[in-house]
């Protein structure tokens, strides 16, 4: 596949600054954490008891939310707002998987690992400013969906979900991760709607230049120590993957095993930029941000990567870190954490930040139901809200007013 063209410059168009609201993902439905004068102010629970994978608002309209749910027995399904979460109604047509020929490679994978059926809407992602409406999904089992009209119905992606390489780049029947195999980090490159990558745990991350439908794998570099071999092309276990959206072909991925950059416009081998951190800290954990102006400064949240891999930080000793030179170095950020027995564990969704160029917010939440904030790029903190149920995803939106 051919490399993409190099450039500094990206068309998105520029995002609102300020404070946004914070939509935030739990076990028990969806919450908003709004800005009010120099606090917060939560609202919600949204559908309560619905665990809520994602919720998204479409930033280039400011007014579509989309909320990824189970609902218990009820399964998987997408729930839609107009009026910033006041009301809800469900898809008409939620991700489903279609039947396949039992003769096709696809078919024979899917019957034996119940591959037909989605069992998780996982990951919400807007697609292509240009795009009004058009939005995609990640699920479990791994599979790609495309909606184009605001996420009342969606479509499969076949050139992925029926690609004969399918079963083999997602290890159907074979995947041992912990919370079960997803499609997630789905990337639109904001310069063009048809160049976008998927990330699969496990699989490894996947780019299409034709919007979506042909894939090639691009894990060059990319270690897989829990394989028999450590080099291969695919299967690896990519946590949570950017393109950042000032310089799209500059690329950061939180992997299973370990942080790394790819320089897109160079070619296709990954380079592993965690080896910096501190050796006591690691460079494992789930997610991964970056700031939004300057393609050298990313941030992430290390676990502890042990051999049972408690994810949770370090040592209990809760800190960020900061690399302001794309991973050549990075800083410890923690003031205004507890200094021990803070077991935190943040997922590859519930990491986030705001578009303010100079003194970048910043927000996670934690698995324990705690959101903390940060409004001087990382320097400082505070608990903006707790006793929340287990948090899955938090995004930063900025709604219509």
């Amino acid at each position: 596949m051919a490399k993409k063209k190099a450039t500094r410059r990206s068309t998105a168009k520029p995002k609102a600054s300020g404070r946004g609201t914070l939509w935030i993902g739990t076990a028990k439905g969806g919450f908003a954490l709004e800005p009010s004068g120099s606090s917060w102010r939560l609202r919600g629970p949204f559908c309560l008891g619905a665990k809520t994978n994602d919720l998204r608002l479409d930033p280039r309209d400011g007014k579509t939310l989309l909320m990824s749910s189970t609902g218990g027995h009820l399964g998987p399904t997408i729930y839609r707002s107009l009026d910033k979460g006041k009301s809800w109604t469900e898809a008409k047509k939620p991700p489903r998987f279609a039947k396949l020929s039992p003769k096709s490679p696809r078919g024979k994978a899917a019957r034996a690992s119940r591959g037909q059926s989605v069992q998780i809407n996982f990951w919400l992602q807007p697609g292509h400013h240009s795009e009004a409406g058009v939005w995609y999904c990640g699920t479990s089992p791994q599979g790609l969906f495309r909606s184009t009209d605001a996420g009342q119905t969606w479509s499969a992606v076949n050139g992925f979900n029926h690609n004969p390489m399918w079963t083999k780049w997602v290890s159907v029947g074979q995947d041992g991760t912990p919370d079960g195999p997803v499609l997630h980090s789905i990337e639109i490159d904001p310069r063009d709607a048809r160049h976008m990558t998927v990330s699969c745990s496990s699989g490894g991350t996947f780019e299409s230049c034709d919007r979506g439908r042909t894939w090639t794998p691009i894990n060059r570099g990319i270690e897989s120590n829990f394989l028999p071999d450590s080099d291969v092309e695919y299967g690896q276990d990519p946590h949570c993957m950017h393109m950042h959206p000032a310089d799209p072909d500059r690329w950061y991925q939180q992997n299973h095993c370990g942080i790394y950059r790819l320089d897109r416009a160079e070619g296709e081998r990954w380079s592993r930029i965690g080896t910096k951190m501190p050796k006591g800290v690691g460079d494992i954990g789930f997610p991964i941000v970056l700031h939004p102006t300057d393609p050298d400064t990313a941030w992430v949240f290390p676990m502890d990567g042990t051999t049972i891999w408690p994810r949770t930080s370090p040592a209990g000793k809760p800190a960020l870190f900061v690399t302001r030179n794309g991973g050549r170095s990075w800083s410890k950020q923690n003031k205004g954490f507890p200094k021990s027995h803070a077991y935190w564990t943040v997922l590859r969704q519930a990491l986030d930040s705001d578009s303010n160029p100079g003194r970048t917010g910043l927000y996670f939440g934690t698995t324990s139901g705690e959101i903390w904030g940060s409004q001087d790029s990382g320097a400082s903190w505070k608990q903006l809200a707790a006793h929340l149920p287990r948090i899955y995803s938090l995004r930063v939106g900025y709604p219509k007013r």
